[in-house]
């Protein structure tokens, strides 16, 4: 059998010794976070709240994507969300090119063929926040229930700051 995960099954048996239990599922701060994949984000601490205080969405760049999307609107409809935060971050891929820069440079770098998948790489990181702003804020089962605000968060500095 593949033993290429061993390792993390340990820590995570390691883990599971004092795991946080008896969790509701609910966001106890009323908090979800739209944020990026990338590994240099900490969508909890980065707003100073902690485990089962908010829902965490993340996507590559921090887009609103359909799946984004669902998360946020069950997140208002059943998981008492009231705060929706759609954080970018500077120095991101998603923001660095278009889709077709990213599969050049998948290309290149691996030889693999990425022309039919759709990224959603952006360069105007601004614009797409905005959009994706404004998209939640007009989603019907959103729209009235939840405030909901577009942020930028520096890698460099940790700071976090309000766009839209």
């Amino acid at each position: 059998m593949d033993t290429s995960f061993d390792a993390l099954l340990e820590a995570n048996r390691r883990y599971a010794t004092s795991a946080p239990r008896n969790f509701d599922g609910y966001a106890h701060a009323g908090v979800a976070i739209v944020t990026c994949m990338d590994s240099r984000l900490q969508p909890l601490e980065m707003v100073g709240l902690y485990l089962g205080e908010a829902k965490i969405l993340r996507t590559p760049g921090g887009h609103v994507t359909p799946d984004a999307l669902a998360g946020c609107a069950l997140g208002v409809q059943l998981l008492r969300v009231t705060h929706i935060l759609v954080v970018a971050h500077t120095r991101c891929a998603m923001a660095s090119g278009t889709d077709d820069d990213l599969r050049r440079r998948i290309a290149e770098a691996t030889g693999a063929d990425a022309s039919e998948f759709a990224f959603g790489a952006d360069p105007d990181q601004a614009g797409k926040l905005r959009a994706d702003v404004d998209l939640l804020r007009a989603h019907p089962l959103i729209a009235g229930r939840a405030q909901v605000g577009g942020f930028l968060y520096d890698v460099d500095t940790g700071i976090l700051e309000r766009l839209c």
